[in-house]
Parts: structure tokens; C-alpha cells; sequence
């Protein structure tokens, strides 16, 4: 993982020689934090907590077998500065992203844009199920791309209740939602900043943002169809036939009042406009040569944030309040723990582990078989450690920047969250709105239903991997 710290600077001190049982202490180390992250429901603990703790006992244990390099760093111009250890190792262009984003998104929703764009394409279904079902799948896929995947999903899911309980047909709830919260983790394939992993590992490959929604879409595209075909084959989700049944239906979504949730109908405009803006300018900030691409991404996520709440000014520190402080501290303490494990060569051994997969003669075999197992690692824990480890550990092996194991990374990681409940945040909340709506379903039904989705798309994401990517190098 590079950060402009680490990237710019160097200690004075040279590597220490590292005993095995230490590497292997904080390998297990490693591996209980997994463990405790995967078991968070039954601990009922925040992932800040969880990773905050470990990060305490890796950065005392590290200082008292002395692995770390402390001591000042020196910058280009030769001038040293004096900082705690784990300053420079958290990545802080990923930490402005998240939480420049977050702020953004947080003050454009508060225009109503986002409900006026839902109740929109409900009133364009006519209240036909099927229309209704691709329209807000689609809906769901831009969603988590613009926004984030949790976001996308309590809009559509809470959005989707309401609807259905409207036009009398909650049969079909389970359906939508189920449907609903796999898509989100193929929306959040889109873009570069759609999801925690892709910020990730697409920062530490240096994947441009246009570049990364380029090779990205064609699959987001053809996944998404085939997985609202299949859910609607396999709820029994149908077009409306009888003419009663179209106009019962189209009665029914006209009572829905779209300008409801606006209260001032230029913050509405201008909410439209910046969203426009902002993701034309993320685009753009991909492009070297320009002061942007210096300041890097999380300056703009961060700017337009800032700029939003220009609007609401004198009560900015509500939306303070909303931000969620429990990701970005779980994400300093989590860089600051792969620091110490870098340190302690646990990502080394790790490496060695995965050499076999990574240098593989068979390219192709390599590719396949690492998006495989990042799939399968990120169904049972938390897909964002996994993915700052991969990338790591990637970079570690001087993996050349263009290869495709990067994308095997990404795609695993985001789709690995489709083949169990706790495998992503979005699938998460999809399950607990499913369960507000008092309809039963236990882990081992999710994953029942989930599999041959997530079969499906692991498979077509493989096959993308190896025949489509490399006609774009």
C-alpha cells in the first residue's frame, strides 16, 4: 500500500533481522483479529474496536521486540521530522476519500435527489413488478457506484418495502431485496470509489479512475442482466397481464409524490449539478499533469464535501455527527496493525504462501485460482483487510502494475460478499430489512438462495479475468 508518507520518505534505521517465532507470533496475531472481525455480530463489538485493539497490542509487542523503525524521517528537501510510528503508515489519500465522500453524499442526499430519482423510475414502471424489478436493480447498480453499498441499499431496500406494500404485492419482497443486495457489490465493481476494496487496491495498482470504470463496466453490465433474469425466473417475478391488474397498479404508484422530500427546490438543482460535477471531476483528477492528479482524490472528495455543506454552514457539525467515525478508525487502526505485520514479516510469509498461485507458469491458472480464493476469504471476513493485505503483498512481489492479478483481487473481493450474509456490509442490511419485514431467513437460507448467483458471477468474473482484460492492454 503506498501513501504519499511512505512514498516521499525513509527512516534512518536500517532493517532489523527478524527472529521466525516472531514472525509466527504475529501471524497468529493476524489471524485472531480475522477471527474476531468475522465474529462481530456474536461479540457485539464495532470493527474499530476489534482492529483498535489489535493495533495496540501489535505496535506494543512491535516496540518491545524492537522491529519497528522509529526515530525521525527524512523528506526530500533533506529537512527530518519526528513522528509516532504509525503516523506514516496509514494510508490518508484512502482515509480523505472515505470520509470526503461520506460528507458529500451525506449533504447531497439531504436535497432529496436520491428519493426523487427512485420514486421517478416506480412512477415510469406503471407499477408492472417486472418493470419495477429491472428499474430498481438498475437504480440499485448506479447507487452503489455513485454512493456507497450501504447507502444504496437502505435507499432502495426501505424504498422497495414501501412500493410493493403499495401495489399489495409482498409476495414478492423477498425477491426484490435478495436480488437487490447481491447487485449491490456488482455496482460496487463500477468505479473506483464505488467500494472500499477498489479504493484500495486500484490506489495501489494506480488504476486511473476512467481507466478503472472502462474495464469494469462491460462486466457490471452483462452481470447485472443475467442476475435480474435469473431472480426474476427464479421468484416468479412477472410482467402485469390483465388489464385490471395494469390499472389497479398504475392508480397505486401515482399517489407516490416525488417532491415530497424537497424542501427547496434550488439546493435540489444545485445538489444535481455538484453530483454532475463531482463525478466528471473524479474522473478527470485520473489524468497526470494537472494539479488534481498531484492532490489526488481524497483532496477532491474532501473539497466537495467542504463545498456542500457550504449550504448548511451553521449547522455543519450535525453532519459531523453522521460521519461514520467507526470505519475511519478502523481503517487507521488497520493500517497501522499491516504495518506492524510488514514489519514483522508476517505479509512476507504470507507472500511465500501465495508465491505458488502469483508465479504460476500458467498465467491464466494464477489469475482464476487468486480470484478464487479471494472470493472465498472475503464470503467468511471482512473483504477490506483482506484486500489491503493482498495489495501488500502484490506489491511486495513487484507485480508489474498492468497485470491482471490486481483485478483478481478486486473481484474477488467485492463478489466473495455475495456468497454469505456476513460476507459485506450491503447483503447485511439487505438481510435486516428483510427481517424488519417479519419474513424468515436464517444464514443457511441466504447462502442456499445466494450460491448459484454467486457461482455465476465468480465464474463469469473469472472468464472476464482471462479472455476480456488482456484485449484492453
Amino acid at each position: 500500500m503506498t501513501n504519499l508518507l511512505t512514498t516521499i520518505a525513509s527512516t534512518t534505521h536500517a532493517p532489523v533481522h527478524v527472529e521466525s517465532w516472531i514472525t509466527y507470533l504475529f501471524t497468529g496475531i493476524l489471524v485472531l483479529m480475522i477471527l474476531g472481525l468475522a465474529l462481530e455480530e456474536k461479540i457485539h463489538a464495532k470493527k474499530s474496536v476489534i482492529v483498535g485493539l489489535f493495533a495496540i497490542i501489535s505496535l506494543s509487542l512491535g516496540a518491545i521486540l524492537n522491529i519497528l523503525p522509529f526515530g525521525s524521517i527524512t523528506i526530500p528537501n533533506g529537512h527530518q521530522i519526528n513522528m509516532p510510528v504509525f503516523i506514516p503508515a496509514i494510508d490518508w489519500n484512502v482515509i480523505l476519500i472515505i470520509l470526503g465522500s461520506g460528507l458529500f453524499v451525506d449533504v447531497t442526499s439531504k436535497s432529496g435527489l436520491f428519493t426523487w430519482i427512485a420514486i421517478k423510475l416506480t412512477k415510469l414502471s406503471k407499477g408492472d413488478p417486472l418493470k419495477l424489478l429491472i428499474f430498481y436493480c438498475i437504480m440499485t447498480v448506479i447507487f452503489s457506484a455513485v454512493l456507497n453499498n450501504v447507502t444504496a441499499m437502505i435507499i432502495v431496500g426501505s424504498l422497495t418495502a414501501v412500493s410493493l406494500g403499495k401495489l399489495e404485492r409482498t409476495d414478492k419482497l423477498l425477491g426484490f431485496l435478495l436480488i437487490q443486495g447481491l447487485l449491490t457489490n456488482i455496482g460496487g465493481l463500477l468505479t473506483l470509489i464505488s467500494s472500499v476494496p477498489n479504493i484500495i487496491v486500484g490506489t495501489a495498482a494506480e488504476i486511473p479512475f476512467l481507466t478503472f470504470f472502462i474495464k469494469a463496466a462491460p462486466y457490471v453490465i452483462i452481470t447485472t442482466t443475467i442476475t435480474i433474469f435469473l431472480g426474476a425466473k427464479l421468484f416468479g417475478i412477472k410482467a402485469l397481464k390483465t388489464e385490471d391488474e395494469k390499472r389497479f397498479a398504475l392508480e397505486q404508484v401515482q399517489a407516490f409524490d416525488e417532491n415530497d422530500g424537497i424542501d427547496s427546490k434550488s439546493f435540489f438543482n444545485f445538489a444535481a449539478i455538484m453530483l454532475l460535477v463531482f463525478i466528471i471531476t473524479i474522473a478527470a483528477s485520473s489524468a497526470a499533469g494537472w494539479f488534481l492528479y498531484d492532490l489526488g482524490l481524497g483532496f477532491v472528495a474532501m473539497s466537495f464535501g467542504l463545498i456542500m455543506l457550504i449550504k448548511f454552514k451553521s449547522t455543519a457539525n450535525r453532519f459531523y455527527q453522521n460521519i461514520d467515525w467507526d470505519l475511519l478508525g478502523f481503517f487507521a487502526a488497520l493500517f497501522a496493525t499491516i504495518y506492524v505485520m510488514e514489519h514483522a514479516l508476517v505479509l512476507q510469509l504470507i507472500g511465500d504462501g501465495l508465491k505458488p498461485i502469483i508465479n504460476m507458469a500458467n498465467t491464466q491458472a494464477s489469475e482464476a485460482l487468486l480470484l478464487t480464493s479471494a472470493a472465498v476469504a472475503s464470503s467468511v471476513t471482512d473483504n477490506i483487510p483482506l484486500a489491503a493485505m493482498l495489495a501488500k503483498i502484490l506489491s511486495a512481489q513487484n507485480i508489474p502494475l498492468d497485470s491482471n492479478l490486481w483485478w483478481s483481487v478486486i473481484f474477488g473481493a467485492n463478489l466473495g460478499g455475495n456468497l454469505t450474509p456476513i460476507g459485506s456490509a450491503s447483503t447485511l442490511v439487505a438481510v435486516t430489512i428483510i427481517h424488519k419485514n417479519k419474513i424468515p431467513m436464517s444464514f443457511a437460507n441466504f447462502v442456499k438462495i445466494a450460491l448459484p448467483y454467486a457461482i455465476i458471477q465468480i465464474a463469469l468474473a473469472i472468464a472476464y479475468v482471462l479472455f476480456i482484460l488482456p484485449l484492453y492492454n
